[in-house]
């Protein structure tokens, strides 16, 4: 029998569990999950406030990616996922103090579409003069990984990465276009590029071929569970072996023999033929000291930024004095701290009563680190005061949470990919050792748990691959 060590209690680790849980009622393995705090989930976190679902973490996942509604589904809560209210979806960006919809045919930061984008207050004309020449460029190969935002600028200038690209991706990463690389974070863009020079022009094309081959309904762009992100640990953690879940056990090193592996945990050591390490790569570098002083300094390569999510509880009227939509972002170039905020009672309506406003909103980053020292309640009045500059919302809150998650966010800098490629050669040189979480090929929940099911995968033999235990690019 194969004995497996998952160091983590996160929904990577969980998935790689549930993904063993199998052998081990066949006798064929055997696990044991370590996790450092008192419960398991790790930034899925729900809760429930005077009638309404308050996500402490992420609140909903790309529907597209189907690893995250395919493992619910076989927990047997399929019948509780649902999906955002896409009637309604619509983006405002924070332009010099007003709040202006992104305009109609906008695919992620590509304008498809020539009038509603040309009448848009969002855009300058010299930047709509880019957009329109933009169609002409010619087919590119980059010769190496550039950023986001050189790379958007290159197409429509610095404008577009300012109002758009930059506000976009600080809502999915924390992070900022002018550090995040293309390849990793945006590979479509980067073959849209090879392919057709154009990326209006490579959208175009994609949408055409998507009209061809649509079905009658279009799935939603977010999918979430009726009763929060939390049911999913729920569901997954009575199907794993209680007797294999250690909570409040914080492991301190893990070191490689000729033909096992030695966790250690307090005053504790335990043998294992394989190990899973589900951490974040600057937590998974400290744990592998010993075992690989060079694997341990490309992990210590991958960065993380730290957010602080902020829930608003309100009334009938601050719901009806809202604008409609799913919420706005706000450029760097603005001066706030917010740098988004959701409208979870228009984006998933399953969320709040009829009567009550609920607001999500979020700092990452630098921002996140501006007001990480305060006080809860001295953040919420940060939070307030933006609130009141952008929406003229002077109400006070019937209910207010604050989230921090330190370090929680992986940043996929300029050359993650090529990093990628180190760290999974070298861990090839440690039999046994699997790595799975978000901070490799994808920081979204479907992709966490593709990465736990492939490391599973991986420290029972049953594939061979030259791909780190990863998930698809977010």
């Amino acid at each position: 029998m194969k004995r497996i060590a998952i160091i983590g209690g996160g929904i990577s680790g969980l998935s790689a569990a549930h993904a063993l849980e199998e052998y081990r009622q066949t006798g064929t393995a055997e696990y044991v999950l370590f996790e450092s705090s008192p419960r398991l989930g790790g930034v899925l976190r729900t809760e429930h406030i005077d009638g309404c679902v308050v996500e402490a973490g992420p609140d909903s996942f790309i529907s597209e990616k189907p690893w995250a509604a395919d493992l619910c589904r076989s927990l047997g809560i399929g019948d509780q996922l649902i999906g955002s209210n896409d009637a309604d979806r619509k983006t405002y960006i924070l332009v010099r103090d007003r709040l202006i919809p992104m305009p109609d045919g906008l695919m992620f930061m590509v304008p498809t579409r020539i009038l509603p984008t040309g009448l848009s207050p969002l855009f300058s004309w010299s930047t709509k003069l880019r957009m329109a020449s933009e169609l002409l460029h010619p087919p590119h190969t980059a010769n190496g990984d550039e950023s986001v935002a050189s790379m958007v600028a290159r197409h429509y200038g610095a404008e577009m990465v300012d109002h758009v690209a930059d506000p976009l991706l600080s809502g999915v990463y924390g992070g900022e276009a002018a550090n995040l690389s293309v390849r990793a974070v945006l590979p479509r863009f980067a073959e849209m590029e090879r392919v057709y020079g154009s990326l209006g022009r490579a959208m175009l094309a994609a949408r055409k071929k998507m009209r061809q081959h649509a079905k009658k309904s279009t799935p939603p762009l977010f999918t979430s569970l009726k009763n929060g992100m939390q049911h999913l640990i729920e569901a997954i953690i009575p199907q794993l072996d209680p007797a294999s879940l250690l909570t409040n056990t914080l492991v301190q090193r893990i070191q490689r023999e000729p033909e096992s592996w030695i966790v250690t945990s307090g005053k504790k050591t335990d043998r294992f033929d394989a190990v899973i390490v589900a951490l974040p790569t600057h937590a998974a570098s400290q744990i592998l000291s010993s075992a690989s002083p060079e694997l341990v300094a490309e992990l210590r390569g991958v960065d993380y930024s730290s957010s602080i999510t902020v829930a608003l509880g309100y009334g009938r009227n601050v719901r009806e004095s809202l604008p409609p939509g799913f919420g706005f972002l706000v450029p760097r170039s603005e001066g706030k701290r917010l740098l988004a905020a959701t409208f979870v009672h228009n984006k998933f309506p399953h969320r709040a009563p009829d009567n009550r406003a609920l607001l999500r909103c979020f700092f990452a980053g630098s921002n996140a680190e501006n007001v990480w020292h305060l006080s809860d309640d001295a953040t919420i009045a940060v939070v307030r005061n933006e609130l009141l500059q952008i929406l003229g919302l002077r109400a006070k809150p019937l209910f207010a949470r604050v989230y921090k998650w330190r370090s929680a966010m992986a940043q996929y800098g300029v050359g993650h990919l090529e990093r990628l490629e180190r760290i999974e050669r070298l861990r090839r040189q440690l039999p046994g050792l699997a790595l799975a979480g978000n901070g490799y090929r994808g920081i979204g929940v479907p992709d966490c748990i593709r990465s736990g099911q492939e490391a599973a995968k991986q420290v029972l033999g049953a594939q061979e691959s030259s791909v780190m235990a990863g998930n698809s690019t977010a």
